[in-house]
This record gives C-alpha cells, structure tokens and sequence, in this order.
C-alpha cells in the first residue's frame, strides 16, 4: 500500500489534479471565466491547530488574521482583487466561545483592511481546531497573473524581504535566543510571523504590463515560489544569492548564511514573486522599495541555479526537497 508519506505533498497533488481540468487547476487559485472581460477567482486555504499554529506562537486573533491574509495572498499572487470570503470551522467542543470570538475578529481586522466582506460559512463539530476558507475575488480576463507565463529572458522580482516570518516563529519558540536583539527588531519580526500583509497593493502597479506574467505567492518559501513558477513554464532560472535583500532585524538575529537559508525556505512571508520583462522589473521595484529587488533571471536551461555573484559559494542546484512539504 502506497501512502500519502510516502509520495508526498507534490506527488499526492500531482494524482489528485488529473480530477480537474487541466487549464484550470496549478496556479495559486482557480479561474473561472464567467464574463467575457472579467474572470472569477476562488482559492480555499486551510489552517490546522498543531501545523499551522499554536497558542505557544499564535493568539486566536492572530490565527484569524493570518487566516484571512492567507486567502487573499493567493488573490493577489493570482493579480485578483478580492470581492468575498466564507469560512468553514471544525471545533471540538470545549472550546471556549471568547476563543472562537477572538478569531472572527482577527478575521475582520484583516478583512477590513482590505475592503472585503465575510459572506457566510460553516461550523461543525471536529477534533481538532480547523479554520477553512475560501476566498473570492475578480480579475481582468487577460491580465490574470499564472505561473506558466514566465519566458527566458524576464527579471525575477520580488516584493519585499523574505525570511523575517521564520525568524519570528523562531523567537516566539525560543525566546532566549532572541535576548541580543533589540526590542523594535525583535516585535518587526514576530509582527511578520503574526501578522503577514497580502501584497494585493502591488496590483495597481502592474496592470500597465505589455504582456500577462508569471508569478506566485512566496508562502512557502520564496525557492518553492522561483521552482514552481519554473516548472509550469517549462523554463529554469538562475538566481543571485547577492541579490536577494535580508532584512537589518533578520541580519541582527541570525548570521547572513542563516537569514539566506530562512529567505529560501522558510516561507509564510506572504510576498509575490513575478517573472516580467527586465525593463518593467526594474520600475516595479523601484515603485514598491523596501525590500523589493530583481533577485534572477529565467533561463531556456530547465536548471534552477543559486549562483553567487561575486564568486565566494560554489553553485547550487535548488530543488523542491529542500522546502517545507505537509508530508
């Protein structure tokens, strides 16, 4: 008997995709097109007491919060702007209702920043805390951002630092090892763990695009973002590991080896990776500062390389093992 375990995450979602049409499912969310200029978008995301938190990291607003920005990370990696959520909960029966409270209105403070209403949902009884949503949003039909569009030749950008969320689960499960870092450095990192912000302001910037883009959200690392991309495009990439921008509080906690590592896999940072023409990279980080920066390039070789620039660190093959994987 062959086991989910044993094929793992990506090989159990390889089996389960020959289910749905093949143009509709790989990207961060569905498109439905409904409307001959406007397509619907819908992603459901999943968040589980003991995997995705914990009251030793995560408060029930938090869990609500992160929940909410989850979703609408994923309509923003899909170009999409949100119109709706609903939210589907599993709990066992002694928890208490100021918990279950407390975690709406985590959800709402998110939603609310981002205009975007809760239409409705589920509750039933589970043993274990489960929070399941599914998030609505729309975008022009041609403009959707998908991971096959990446071409040889496009700059590699990214949003904004990666790293920090892992740096401050790493602070909120050890503190001690936190004890050298001041303490502004060390709330910007646990606020990136607890509170990620979906980059859906980042749209407004590329609807000028000459062409539709690659791209996807960096949830789970920003190598399984540039790996993924890659492998629906059918296209490799060579990335900088000079170029990728680590944060003063991530280089303030960890040494620069280890902040690269958290950049690369550690995920949860909720930032966008898009693939697009090098001219209109360049004005997109330009536009965005603050941790946004051109990390690579996609190549024709179907090889993704983790080069250094200045020639200290041999070249590294990156490859989807090396991120986080549920099994």
């Amino acid at each position: 008997m062959t086991t989910v375990k044993a094929i793992g995450e990506q090989g159990l979602l390889q089996k389960l995709q020959r289910f749905c049409p093949c143009d509709i499912v790989g990207d961060d969310a569905a498109i439905l097109n409904i409307d001959p200029d406007r397509a619907l978008v819908v992603t459901t995301d999943m968040l589980v007491d003991g995997v995705h938190f914990s009251d030793r990291t995560t408060s029930p607003e938090d869990v609500g919060w992160r929940a909410a920005a989850a979703n609408l990370s994923d309509l923003a990696a899909m170009g999409a702007y949100p119109v709706g959520i609903t939210v589907a909960l599993g709990l066992p029966g002694e928890v208490a209702v100021s918990w279950v409270e407390a975690l709406y209105q985590g959800l709402s403070e998110c939603l609310q920043c981002y205009g975007t209403p809760l239409v409705g949902g589920d509750i039933c009884r589970s043993s274990v805390i489960t929070v399941s949503i599914t998030a609505f949003g729309q975008v022009i039909s041609d403009r959707a951002i998908r991971r096959f569009n990446a071409q040889p030749g496009d700059a590699i950008a990214i949003t904004g630092f990666h790293g920090s969320s892992r740096a401050g689960l790493e602070l909120l499960l050890h503190p001690e090892c936190g004890q050298h870092l001041d303490e502004v450095s060390k709330k910007a990192l646990i606020q990136k763990h607890q509170r990620p912000k979906p980059r859906l302001d980042v749209l407004k910037h590329i609807e000028d695009a000459s062409r539709a883009i690659a791209g996807m959200d960096s949830s789970d690392g920003l190598a399984d973002a540039i790996l993924q991309i890659c492998r629906s495009s059918g296209v490799g990439a060579q990335v900088d590991r000079q170029k990728i921008p680590l944060s003063p509080a991530l280089l303030g906690f960890v040494s620069p080896e280890q902040a690269l590592e958290y950049a690369l896999y550690g995920g949860e940072d909720f930032e966008l990776v898009l693939c697009l023409p090098p001219q209109q990279a360049k004005m997109l980080v330009k536009r965005l500062g603050d941790g946004a920066a051109i990390v690579g390039t996609i190549t024709a070789e179907p090889t993704i390389e983790l080069i250094d620039s200045c020639g200290i660190h041999p070249m590294q093959t990156l490859t989807l093992s090396q991120g986080f994987q549920h099994f």
